[in-house]
């Protein structure tokens, strides 16, 4: 699996090579950027609980190495977490982080990008509700300070600097001791370019 994702990043980095020589010179620049959260978890790979609706904003600064290949580091607040129904009862873990993607972006046309990057992350808040059902109130969960995993997503970005972009982030930390849970969240972003 490894070899193979290996090989299909090395095609696409020559074909946008290729390609870089039609291309219009970009430059480098920063911005900010929110969105919209779907975040999940998954649970010993038995399945993902329900989805947290939520939110992140941010900051990010964009390089171009090539004319169509970029990095781009970015410092988010993130709200996260989970919802399990059960019972008629609702547990939400509201989980909320101070995200630090590493963006690799190739740029195939004029406007549209992939990009693909290591994510860390620090808990800064959690909090626990229940509301009926047969739920335990007495235990708490006490998340780990520490995240990380991957990122993979796509999205248009104009020639003023307005993106509008799609991420899915790809938890590989655990996020309890317990049952090996991992942050699986949809991001819907928009940003905009100082």
């Amino acid at each position: 699996m490894k070899t193979q994702l290996i090989t299909l990043v090395i095609c696409l980095i020559s074909l946008f090579e290729i390609q870089a020589q039609d291309s219009p010179s970009r430059t480098s620049n920063a911005g900010i950027k929110g969105g919209y959260n779907l975040a999940a978890v998954s649970f010993d790979g038995e399945g993902e609980t329900k989805q947290r609706h939520g939110f992140h904003i941010g900051f990010y600064g964009e390089s171009f190495l090539y004319d169509n290949i970029s990095i781009q580091p970015e410092l988010l607040y993130s709200q996260q977490g989970y919802e399990v129904r059960s019972g008629g009862g609702t547990y939400t873990q509201k989980l909320n982080y101070i995200n630090m993607p590493l963006m690799f972006k190739a740029y195939p046309g004029e406007s549209f990008f992939m990009e693909v990057g290591p994510q860390i992350g620090l808990a800064i808040s959690h909090k626990e509700e229940f509301e009926g059902g047969v739920f335990d109130s007495t235990q708490e969960y006490d998340p780990s300070n520490f995240d990380w995993g991957m990122n993979f997503g796509a999205g248009f970005k104009t020639e003023s600097g307005v993106s509008l972009g799609a991420r899915y982030h790809l938890g590989l930390g655990d996020i309890y001791d317990e049952g090996s849970p991992k942050n699986r969240v949809w991001q819907f972003y928009i940003g905009f370019d100082f």
